[in-house]
């Protein structure tokens, strides 16, 4: 299999909103951008909507790029931004396995938002149980989330000067920031209300942690957002649209909190890869990153329950998007999605809410 990967809270988008076509003048820039290719472009969407949209660009010859630029619609400001992503790519490579920066077109100009193009990477992205099942054995499985947490460690590792973000290694209010970011976010697209979302987030903020300190956060770190060669190590490692400097531990929570087993009644994922037999289980890919970076794993608690709660928030924007018909939900609809956002929050006040009770 290969792909340029892409996280999504479901499958591809497609129907009417789905940009089927670039702009005319993109296949121009790029001839100019990558002297490799060859001309006679064709671009596959291979994931987009939801987040940042990424393309699979094709020559004559049969050499490939990936190509990223912002999603449609309404979003956020400082969401969805390639060119700083492209940045934080540039300072990664050599320190971890990323895919690297071809070309950047800053201004707009050819197809009215910014574009990134990447290295296409040949590996397997693994997204659902289907996926699984067509590539892997439970012996392979069971190398999977070890990989995983050990590319996660090599991050956490890294000095932020590495990748231009040195400058925030002094702040101390990470979890404060996301708070009321993610929180900001949805008061301002919200078309409901969602009582648990707004009491998980009054817990939240009334236990929040103090930071023991600063290290690069992925902020979206998953399965499927690494991709893995053909002995399930990590070969690359993708979609660092969300990365900051803050607590290291948010990623942690957000791995677990994505890592559904079998039998969980709440799932942050649709369909997610990790329920079929020979995957670690959570509780040891915690135990091998407390190991690897001497961390407490009860600190674990109160990042679990934030990205629940972040979760949340994401798939509840999700929702409101493809409810007002500014994205397509794919084979989803608005009221799948809104079911999977309430599900999501009320597991989030559940377990905020304990730990206010400690």
């Amino acid at each position: 299999m290969t792909a340029a990967g892409q996280a999504q809270t479901g499958p591809a988008p497609s129907g009417t909103t789905r940009p089927a076509r670039l702009p005319a003048g993109v296949d121009a820039w790029l001839s100019r951008a990558v002297p490799e290719l060859q001309g006679n472009l064709r671009h596959e969407l291979i994931a987009g909507g939801r987040s940042n949209l990424t393309y699979r660009t094709t020559d004559a010859a049969g050499h490939v790029v990936v190509l990223r630029r912002p999603p449609l619609g309404d979003h956020p400001a400082t969401a969805h931004d390639v060119l700083r992503e492209a940045r934080i790519l540039r300072g990664l490579h050599g320190h971890l396995p990323v895919p690297r920066v071809l070309a950047v077109e800053e201004t707009g100009e050819v197809a009215g938002a910014p574009l990134v193009v990447l290295e296409h990477l040949d590996g397997t992205v693994l997204r659902s149980p289907a996926d699984v099942e067509r590539h892997t054995t439970e012996a392979d499985r069971a190398r999977i989330g070890p990989t995983l947490v050990d590319a996660l460690v090599a991050l956490h590792g890294l000095d932020p000067d590495v990748i231009g973000l040195g400058g925030l290694a002094h702040r101390r209010d990470y979890v404060t920031r996301q708070l009321g970011r993610w929180h900001e976010n949805w008061h301002r697209t919200r078309i409901r209300d969602l009582p648990d979302l707004q009491t998980a987030h009054e817990h939240l903020v009334a236990t929040a942690p103090e930071q023991s300190r600063s290290g690069i956060v992925h902020g979206d770190f998953r399965l499927d957002n690494c991709m893995l060669d053909r002995r399930w190590r990590v070969q690359g490692v993708l979609d660092w649209e969300l990365t900051t400097v803050g607590d290291p531990l948010a990623d942690v929570g957000q791995l677990l909190v994505y890592w559904a087993q079998a039998g969980d009644a709440a799932r942050a994922l649709h369909d997610p890869a990790t329920v079929l037999p020979g995957f670690s289980t959570r509780d040891e890919l915690l135990a091998r990153y407390c190991l690897a970076t001497g961390t407490d794993a009860a600190r674990i608690d109160y990042f679990v329950a934030y990205n629940w709660w972040k979760t949340a928030c994401i798939v509840e924007g999700v929702h409101t998007r493809v409810a007002q018909g500014a994205m397509s939900g794919g084979d989803r609809t608005a009221a799948s999605f809104a079911e999977q956002a309430a599900a999501l929050a009320g597991r989030a006040a559940t377990l905020a809410a304990a730990l206010r009770r400690r």
